[in-house]
């Protein structure tokens, strides 16, 4: 069964950048379909800021458009977020799933902090 693991996450300054990266175990990530970037912040629920079909990626919320990009590598096996721009707002612990989600892909999440 396909496992999803994220990583790449970790403390980083405001107006900083990271790059996050969600790679599939035991199978192709193609096969599980669009493949998004949830976060869960302290307190709030968790939400959908990017996702990516076949195509180009879309992100959601208006807090992160125009700073994150989603984007796949050319053998399709690994679906990355490229973060610049961060803020302290974006700190969360950052999951990938497929769109809409399904239980059986939640993950470990990897952990951002954006701090001075």
């Amino acid at each position: 069964q396909v496992q999803l693991v994220e990583s790449g996450g970790g403390l980083v300054q405001p107006g900083g950048s990271l790059r996050l990266s969600c790679a599939a175990s035991g199978g192709s990530i193609s096969s599980v379909g669009a493949i998004g970037w949830y976060r869960q912040a302290p307190g709030k629920q968790r939400e959908l800021v990017a996702a990516i079909a076949s195509g180009t990626g879309i992100t959601y919320p208006d807090s992160v458009r125009g700073r994150f990009t989603i984007y796949r590598d050319n053998a399709k096996t690994t679906v990355y977020l490229q973060m610049n721009s961060l803020k302290p707002e974006d700190t969360a612990v950052y999951y990938c799933n497929t769109v809409p989600f399904q239980d059986i892909y939640w993950g470990q999440g990897t952990q951002v902090t954006v701090s001075s």
